[in-house]
């Protein structure tokens, strides 16, 4: 594996993972809220800059997808990319985007590193983020506090690969965070220790891409979201309504994102039909060997 961080050898799961896998399983479309802090410099006008803002950021939420936990992309048939074998395992939620819409320059400029539309253009991020999940089967709201990562093109380049990950490459800032990050916070799977250096962080992102149908995969080839109609396309290309089969198609690929959520505290409440029984649990995760400590709290 290509990495600036080591992954951590193998270890115990949180113990929230298993009870979310299983609630989420039974959800028929896993779907979610994500909500992100958007900075109020995002939207101010040249017109109404010397306007004293009342608050530095607004809140945003947005319905996605779950597309698995980092490194356990769920098997699909219908997938051609080569994939990585399952060296690894992690509590870490994905969902795809597109790197035009907000929510990818949102997670860029509350992260650490206060990224601009540059930054955002490639890997990195790092911001503030909070996941809900409403499982209606089991009457149970899950809801992961963390920090979001994005990957994307970069994370893998042919300049890279040249000059090796190990001496830094050309790596860029946020390409180097999101593998300290995110890649410190993968478990090498039991046994599967002689398979590090065969796993690809480019072949999983082209594996979720994958993973979408020609449809889906076709919405990064749209018109720019949020645009006025109005305005002239930036590319005669885009479109509503195709289909991309290819798994390497430029235009497609240059839009597509792959979010990771590294969870730093998750809640589960349990609501059942007799008030009386339910039950609400927090799970904080403290690092070292202790790893996740869980709390039950009144409902």
């Amino acid at each position: 594996m290509s990495s600036t961080s080591a992954p951590t050898k193998a270890s115990s799961p949180p113990p929230w993972k298993a009870s979310f896998l299983e609630h989420i399983s039974k959800m028929p479309s896993p779907e979610f809220v994500l909500s992100t802090l958007h900075p109020v410099s995002m939207t101010i006008s040249s017109s109404t800059s010397s306007i004293p803002a009342p608050t530095q950021y607004l809140p945003r939420a947005r319905y996605c997808i779950y597309r698995g936990m980092w490194g356990e992309l769920p098997e699909n048939k219908h997938n051609e990319a080569q994939q990585n074998e399952r060296v690894y395992e992690s509590e870490m939620p994905t969902f795809t985007s597109d790197v035009r819409m907000a929510k990818i320059e949102e997670i860029f400029a509350t992260g650490k590193g206060r990224g601009g539309k540059e930054e955002c253009q490639g890997s990195g991020g790092g911001g503030p983020v909070e996941a809900v999940w409403w499982v209606k089967e089991t009457s149970t709201q899950w809801r992961i506090s963390g920090k979001a990562f994005v990957v994307g093109e970069d994370i893998e380049s042919e300049d890279n690969k040249k000059e090796g990950y190990e001496q830094g490459g050309k790596e860029s800032s946020g390409v180097r965070t999101v593998k300290s990050e995110i890649g410190g916070a993968m478990r090498v799977k039991e046994g599967m220790e002689s398979k590090v250096g065969e796993w690809s962080w480019q072949r999983e992102l082209t594996a979720h891409f994958g993973n979408n149908s020609p449809g889906l995969r076709a919405s990064f080839k749209a018109p720019p979201p949020g645009t006025p109609v109005s305005e002239p396309l930036p590319n005669k290309d885009l479109a509503l309504g195709l289909k991309v089969t290819d798994l390497h198609d430029p235009i497609a690929r240059a839009n597509f994102r792959l979010v990771v959520i590294k969870p730093e505290e998750v809640e589960q409440l349990v609501q059942v039909s007799d008030p009386a029984n339910a039950r609400r649990f927090k799970y904080s995760y403290v690092g070292g060997e202790e790893g996740w400590t869980t709390e039950e709290l009144w409902p």
